[in-house]
């Protein structure tokens, strides 16, 4: 077995173990949060960090996964385990809709980036003025203590379940990265028209992107309404909520494995940071979110897990006697 392997089973298992060694549900709470950023954050990265489509609009999954969840559970008194599942496959549709509308006319970059900021704010609008949404009063959802109802007396519990669901999410992106269909995403995110040019299918793998991202992406949408018990368009529509989603991977390193759970290992205490010590200024936390998102461009393209590797990379390469071949290259 590869010493990397036993360094993430180790890690893994520190992460498992981890509310059973604090009585503070404080702690655990923030345990839950940054589980619960990596997830959505790593679902984000399928499609903008593999596939280099950069999307500013994943809110519209977010709230897909939520309100299909909640509808479900208060109108017609289905489990969240079933409404996660129909969420998903809602959000899937949903996906395939506004890929085919952006894939199909080409759109890329930028255009494609204010495509589904304008997407999400289509339906943050639309759902906050329909009475079945509840309109902008939003939601809210049952207390009670029922498991197959995805109702848990304890925050431990809610913590193995997003651990489960972080661990899947992450564990799919990674066969997806070693697949043909990574590596179609990743010669598309490098160049698509020679990618094209080379006899792969764009538009298809594109699709699949998008899909598998926006289903993946509901799921963490599906987790956050159970277990605030409340939702309203702002929160799960909002463009704060895709900022939240595309800041762990952008500052942990888009495109990898590690990137959102390291981003999210950072970003959630510092957002509970900045909300204790600036409460009482609102928006204070994107102001925050912001100044890191103009840091990580300026100073850490690649983001953390891209500058560590290519100082493991150099290192080797020094070791080898390389580095300065490369310096007069």
């Amino acid at each position: 077995m590869k010493k990397s392997y036993i360094l993430y089973l180790i890690a893994v298992m520190g992460i498992a173990l981890f509310p059973l060694f604090t009585d503070n549900q404080y702690f655990i709470h923030l345990g839950i949060l940054i589980l619960y950023y990596a997830l959505v954050s790593q679902a984000w990265n399928i499609l903008s960090g593999y596939a280099g489509q950069f999307s500013f609009g994943h809110a519209i999954f977010f709230g897909t996964g939520a309100y299909a969840s909640a509808i479900l559970l208060i109108k017609y008194n289905i489990s969240p385990w079933i409404g996660m599942v129909i969420g998903a496959i809602v959000a899937i549709l949903i996906a395939l809709l506004i890929g085919f509308l952006s894939f199909r006319y080409k759109l890329r970059g930028a255009y494609f980036s204010l495509g589904t900021l304008a997407f999400a704010e289509i339906l943050r609008i639309t759902v906050q003025n329909m009475d079945f949404f509840n309109k902008t009063m939003g939601i809210l959802l049952p207390i009670g203590s029922n498991p197959l109802m995805f109702q848990f007396e304890s925050r431990m519990t809610y913590y193995y379940v997003i651990l489960v669901l972080t661990i899947f999410v992450t564990l799919l992106t990674y066969f997806i990265g070693k697949s043909r269909l990574g590596f179609n995403l990743i010669a598309i995110r490098e160049n698509e028209d020679a990618a094209q040019s080379l006899g792969v299918n764009t538009f298809k793998n594109k699709m699949m992107a998008i899909a598998i991202s926006g289903a993946l992406t509901s799921v963490g949408g599906t987790f956050y309404a159970q277990y605030l018990l409340y939702i309203d368009p702002p929160t799960t529509f909002g463009n704060d909520v895709s900022v939240s989603i595309i800041l762990p991977a952008i500052l942990g390193g888009m495109g990898t494995i590690l990137g959102p759970f390291m981003g999210a290992l950072i970003i959630v205490p510092l957002g509970e940071l900045t909300s204790h010590f600036f409460g009482g200024f609102a928006g204070v936390h994107l102001m925050v979110y912001g100044l890191i998102l103009v840091l990580v461009i300026l100073y850490l393209p690649e983001g953390l897990v891209g500058w560590f590797q290519e100082k493991i990379r150099l290192r080797k390469l020094k070791k080898e006697g390389k580095v300065n071949d490369i310096a007069k290259a």
